[in-house]
């Protein structure tokens, strides 16, 4: 009960703390300037522990390339991009996040791995993208962004429009933990902060159950527990889901 109310106090702080920033000053401006750095050191860091699932994640990608063996790829929420070496060399890359000041990171990652092709940086929600045509791509990825997302729901819908048919999803994701865990508790008690501090990244998103009933016609998902420092980060689901 005593952490709980410490928590408590912190996060009405920092309540009042935003208030009086958006007051005097670009609150979310700030955030998203700040953010990619934040971004940039908890990918390396994330990398390096769940390694051996994100090469178990991305194995079979080579399967849908198209007839002449290329591999037309959109990521969703690039970030500074820690994906570029898992990549099939025969790729052709879309890419998209909202926050525009992730390009100069996205511009480095593609300096050292010439092995693919660009072919654009779009700056979009992943709940609406127009530039994007339908059918148009063979697979999607999303790591660590659903967490972000205003509208779940309508972002998957957006990746089901836009895949080819057999076209695939790849996915990997925090999660909230099992409601009955001490994990959940604290993920309840410093969601207003993480969300603050991640430019709206949740600890409580429950993602699977989305994936499950948005329409996709097969649904490869397991959850984990990541070995990741932070205890409330560490629930995931991964897989792929094909159209």
């Amino acid at each position: 009960l005593y952490s709980y109310i410490l928590f408590l106090g912190i996060d009405i702080s920092l309540a009042l703390l935003k208030l009086c920033l958006l007051i005097l000053g670009p609150f979310d401006h700030i955030c998203k300037r700040f953010f990619p750095f934040l971004v940039k050191q908890f990918s390396k860091n994330c990398n390096k522990t769940m390694h051996k699932e994100k090469e178990m994640l991305f194995k079979n990608m080579q399967g849908f390339t198209d007839p002449l063996g290329k591999l037309h790829l959109l990521e969703i929420g690039v970030g500074p991009d820690t994906n570029f070496q898992v990549y099939p060399s025969n790729s052709c890359m879309t890419y998209m996040d909202y926050n525009p000041n992730f390009q100069n990171f996205l511009l480095e990652s593609m300096a050292q791995n010439t092995h693919l092709h660009i072919k654009n940086f779009v700056v979009a929600s992943a709940e609406n993208l127009p530039s994007v045509s339908n059918n148009s791509v063979d697979v999607v990825v999303c790591t660590l962004v659903l967490c972000s997302v205003n509208n779940l729901r309508a972002a998957l819908k957006e990746i089901l429009r836009v895949l080819k048919p057999g076209g695939a999803f790849y996915f990997m994701e925090h999660v909230a933990a099992d409601r009955s865990t001490w994990t959940y508790f604290w993920q309840q008690v410093c969601d207003p902060t993480w969300r603050y501090v991640g430019d709206g990244c949740s600890l409580l998103k429950e993602t699977w159950k989305d994936l499950e009933n948005v329409g996709f016609s097969k649904l490869n998902l397991q959850h984990i527990i990541g070995p990741l420092f932070l205890s409330i980060v560490r629930p995931h689901v991964y897989g792929y889901a094909v159209k």
